[in-house]
């Protein structure tokens, strides 16, 4: 653990007032590895970058050794962690940590030592969190409601995609009609008229269901995806139906053979 000391000041313990020569010696702490904190406290200074190691070496002064590591208990719900941690970590790298062993992202986490909820920027050792020390972790009740409209939403999306997918098949369906319909009128063959106008009605019925679907981002663009399949095939059969009616209709004739009737025999009948 850091060790840690507190600055006595010259007017009877206000920190305030530091005299010339306590004013020194914190800056020989400085150079030495201590920093100063707001509330008078010394502790052992964190490095200020991955250059802080290198800098130091390069100004002569000796590497720091690594802050010592602690254990800390930590609560959460009827479950029981210990995890090892620096000692002058900040809690929400403690957090980080406890998101892979918990599952409870780091955002979602409340973290609770001696009564009072910590900030991701509180430090351990500042906080008096020293080793086996109890903390109690809870989630967030924002967190709760937030992924529970999330899974709303998600649900909301799964049901538009299945409904969209649904549409998509029946007018796939109906598009192989209408080309089926456009390769006979092409050739001259003259179709059924109401074979065209039920198959624009179910398109129309198509589009009313794609109409009434509440749909976002992805799913909002297969539904316009369908939605000018559907309008497509409808214009193609306002044109097939003006073709079709100028095409005559064909009269199939059939020439049948005649035959003389049968011979008939007379039969003599005996008593």
């Amino acid at each position: 653990m850091a060790a840690v000391m507190h600055r006595s000041s010259s007017d009877g313990g206000s920190s305030s007032g530091w005299s010339e020569a306590a004013a020194a010696s914190a800056a020989g702490d400085e150079r030495a590895g201590w920093e100063v904190r707001p509330s008078g406290m010394v502790v052992q200074a964190r490095e200020e970058g991955p250059g802080g190691a290198a800098a130091a070496a390069g100004m002569g002064i000796p590497p720091r050794p690594p802050p010592p590591e602690i254990k800390v208990r930590v609560k959460y719900g009827v479950a029981r962690h210990e995890v090892a941690v620096s000692s002058i970590a900040s809690f929400g790298e403690l957090k980080k940590l406890l998101a892979a062993r918990t599952g409870l992202p780091a955002a979602d986490q409340r973290l609770t030592y001696r009564g009072k909820e910590r900030g991701n920027a509180d430090y351990l050792d500042v906080c008096g969190v020293k080793n086996k020390s109890k903390l109690y972790l809870a989630e967030d009740p924002t967190s709760v409601e937030r992924r529970y409209i999330e899974r709303q939403k998600s649900a909301k999306i799964e049901t538009a995609n299945r409904a969209i997918g649904a549409i998509a098949l029946e007018v796939d369906k109906l598009a192989d009609q209408v080309r089926s319909i456009e390769k006979s009128i092409t050739r001259g063959s003259k179709v059924a008229e109401v074979q065209i106008t039920t198959l624009i009605e179910l398109l129309m019925r198509l589009a009313v269901k794609l109409d009434s679907i509440h749909a976002e981002g992805d799913s909002s663009s297969q539904k316009n995806i369908q939605a000018k399949r559907v309008q497509k095939c409808v214009e193609t059969l306002d044109v097939l139906k003006i073709s079709n009616a100028r095409l005559q209709n064909v009269i199939v004739t059939t020439k049948w053979e005649t035959f003389d009737a049968p011979a008939t025999t007379q039969w003599e009948l005996f008593d």
